[in-house]
């Protein structure tokens, strides 16, 4: 919940940060903020119902099966232009709730908007660094950086969301 306080903390900043990166009006932007933090806020909600099930299995009535829950390695994230706050909460706080390193690479058009995120990440005692990482990137790059997203071995999932150009060389290889 921490972060989610600085998030609410740096409101301000962050809505000015996105008027300025991508042009939303400062009311609209400060909408997306509150929205943002009410991703994070969510997930961490959300941490204290993670834990294992005990089902019948299914072929028999003797057996009962333990289902737990792990995470599935380093998360994947490729984020639009348009909403540079929301988007990149709604992905990461739901990959970090459970577990799993994310990997961000917002949109070429609003880089700044990602950074401030994970340096408010950064900011808060106990957290780990090196789990909330960012790759900004030019247009000309962001192609191949979302290759290695969708192809790196050590990535075990995936989450796009963006152009029919981003969706096309994802789909290429299978994320």
């Amino acid at each position: 919940m921490e972060w989610h306080r600085r998030i609410v903390e740096a409101k301000e900043d962050l809505a000015s940060l996105v008027v300025l990166e991508m042009g939303k009006p400062l009311a609209q932007a400060r909408g997306e903020i509150d929205y943002a933090a009410s991703f994070v806020a969510y997930y961490c909600e959300q941490a204290k119902r993670i834990h294992g099930e005990i089902i019948p299995d299914p072929r028999t009535d003797q057996r009962k099966l333990l289902v737990q829950s792990e995470p599935i390695g380093v998360a994947g994230l490729i984020t639009p232009w348009n909403f540079p706050v929301a988007m990149i909460t709604r992905k990461a706080a739901a990959a970090l709730t459970v577990g799993c390193s994310v990997v961000l690479k917002p949109s070429e058009d609003t880089p700044l908007s990602a950074l401030a995120l994970a340096e408010l990440w950064s900011s808060v005692d106990g957290l780990p660094g090196g789990v909330f990482n960012v790759v900004p990137c030019s247009r000309e790059m962001a192609s191949e950086v979302g290759t290695v997203l969708c192809t790196h071995d050590s990535v075990g999932v995936v989450s796009v969301t963006g152009s029919t150009n981003t969706g096309k060389v994802c789909a290429m290889y299978g994320c």
